[in-house]
């Protein structure tokens, strides 16, 4: 699983006979230190997120299975992130959560 912010929702009036009345939301792939990664991309709500939420995603043939009708989708967000605690000296220098991490 990923971290995203919910930046904004896509309109379709034509889709796939599985995606209608679903949501699909604009996500800014994110850090978990909730720092931009990525480019923004479309996801398919399964939790009723809002705007500027923190959520975690997924992406693939995982995406798909969060809905019983296994829509053609790559991604869908899965869950609203209420809060965040990790111990950054417990991660080693590089990864994603550690104190010294550049560029990432």
């Amino acid at each position: 699983m990923r971290a995203a912010k919910v930046i904004g929702h896509v309109v379709a009036t034509c889709k796939y006979k599985t995606l209608e009345g679903k949501k699909m939301l604009l996500l800014q792939p994110m850090k978990w230190d909730k720092t931009p990664h990525g480019d923004p991309f479309v996801a398919l709500d399964a939790c009723g997120a809002g705007a500027e939420e923190f959520v975690f995603y997924v992406s693939s043939r995982e995406a798909a299975v969060a809905f019983p009708d296994v829509p053609p989708i790559d991604a869908a967000a899965l869950g609203i992130i209420d809060g965040l605690q990790w111990d950054a000296a417990s991660f080693p220098e590089g990864t994603a959560l550690s104190p010294k991490t550049e560029g990432r």
